[in-house]
């Protein structure tokens, strides 16, 4: 399997944590290692025990699958100390990126650590390690949905790239217009680093109009209004699902976005489906 038009491309997935979510993940890693991604990263499982999970997943993938894992890390509920740990940790660990993202605070925590905004744990994480790591920080084409305004959004994303960021990966969208009107809007503001945009494949519509609903991402009318018409039928809705957003790759692809980053739920099926479709 080729990588569609030669565009970089990387997986993202979560850290599993029963032997029934490790074997899912070990299947799914093995699957899209065909597609020939630059990299996978690993979301963040904020909270007691799950703060293992993260490092733990980067090994694995790195050790049984050959993959170059970047970890998420935040900064929610975290100390300054704890955070220079995990980075102590991920230098010894070999990992040369970090997806840095301010996050959601733990349940059951009242404070959000030392660190409130991602801007901040990038100027921490500078601070501490240099030029060790390639730092990614989020961007949100239709908005962060706790932003005062989409202006204030900007302010707040040009804050991370001043306090050293490398790039960024925005947050899924199904409206191509949305990307590009965004990254626009950054150049005219200073913002020179690569803005690649988080592809959410479509195969479940009800879990991702509910993941939607949560971070503030628009699905178009259109779409919903074709993938209810579909009802129980999942073959159809996946089918379906894979052509808009396949058709979504290309048209930024052609527009020149710098890469692609999808969204797996662990999943192989619905970002291969997508890939196949570019190829």
């Amino acid at each position: 399997m080729s990588t569609p038009h030669r565009t970089p491309i990387s997986f993202e997935f979560y850290p599993p944590k029963t032997d029934e979510q490790r074997t899912q993940l070990d299947r799914t890693a093995a699957k899209l290692k065909a597609a020939g991604p630059e990299y996978v990263s690993v979301t963040f499982g904020a909270g007691g025990s799950t703060l293992s999970h993260t490092p733990e997943a980067i090994q694995h993938l790195a050790a049984r699958h050959g993959y170059s894992a970047a970890p998420h890390i935040t900064c929610m509920g975290g100390s300054r100390q704890e955070i220079r740990g995990m980075l102590k940790l991920y230098k010894a660990m070999g990992a040369k990126r970090l997806v840095t993202l301010r996050g959601d605070l733990p349940s059951g925590m009242v404070s959000p650590g030392d660190l409130r905004y991602a801007n901040e744990l990038v100027e921490f994480i500078r601070d501490e390690t240099g030029d060790h790591f390639h730092i990614e920080v989020a961007a949100y084409p239709e908005m962060h949905p706790q932003a005062r305004d989409a202006h204030a959004d900007l302010a707040h994303f040009k804050r991370k790239v001043e306090a050293g960021a490398n790039g960024a990966i925005t947050q899924y969208f199904y409206n191509a217009d949305a990307y590009f009107r965004f990254v626009d809007d950054a150049r005219a503001h200073g913002i020179d680093i690569p803005i690649v945009p988080g592809i959410m494949p479509i195969s479940n519509f009800s879990q991702i109009r509910r993941f939607s609903d949560m971070c503030g991402a628009e699905i178009p009318r259109w779409i919903a209004q074709r993938m209810l018409a579909y009802g129980d039928d999942a073959a159809s809705v996946r089918a379906f699902g894979a052509d808009v957003v396949a058709e979504l790759c290309q048209r930024l692809i052609t527009g020149g976005a710098p890469a692609l980053h999808f969204y797996t739920l662990n999943l192989a099926k619905p970002s291969l489906s997508v890939i196949e479709r570019l190829a």
